[in-house]
């Protein structure tokens, strides 16, 4: 029998899943239940609404995205951070060409957060992480004010993905749009 929290995590993880595919008008304890491969009372046992379920399915999120992005971050620490490296980074956050539902649920989720407060701190949570990343980015750059620029940034990078997203564009738009960012905050 699987332990507690890894009925918990396997939840989670279907409810992202099920929002990527389907949006998350399609996330129901039944449909849940057969992503996860969990009876239907351990959803309702785990989240007993349907907002603790889309909070802790973001909260997840965040975690996952401030590790990574604070190890890209981390990775540009060094005295001599060129455009090249700023580059090969930006290539890393905009993940490759391919969309799956890990790339398309967190554009669901902050949508949902602008319908329902509750889900806003955690929204919130997630943008200071990316704004945070960008900044120290941005700074190993020698970019002036990179704090007031953080959010400009993160920003560009949300359309961007959200361009890519709708039309099917390149990556390396991603990485154009921020180079231009760096050159003109330069």
């Amino acid at each position: 029998m699987p332990a507690a929290s890894d009925t918990r995590q396997s939840i989670i993880d279907a409810v992202l899943r099920i929002i990527g595919q389907d949006g998350i008008a399609a996330v129901t304890n039944r449909r849940i239940a057969k992503e996860a491969g969990v009876s239907l009372g351990s959803v309702t046992y785990h989240f007993a609404t349907q907002h603790e379920l889309l909070r802790e399915s973001l909260l997840q999120f965040v975690a996952e995205e401030t590790r990574h992005f604070t190890g890209l971050a981390d990775e540009c620490a060094g005295e001599a951070f060129d455009i090249g490296q700023a580059a090969e980074v930006v290539a890393q956050v905009a993940g490759g060409n391919d969309f799956d539902s890990r790339h398309i649920a967190p554009f669901e989720l902050y949508v949902q957060a602008g319908r329902d407060e509750r889900l806003r701190a955690a929204a919130g949570e997630c943008f200071a992480a990316y704004d945070l990343v960008a900044a120290r980015v941005l700074t190993r750059l020698g970019v002036p004010d990179p704090e007031r620029l953080a959010g400009v940034a993160v920003a560009l990078v949300f359309g961007q993905q959200l361009r890519r997203l709708a039309t099917g564009a390149p990556a390396e738009d991603l990485v154009d749009t921020l180079l231009v960012l760096t050159r003109l905050g330069a």
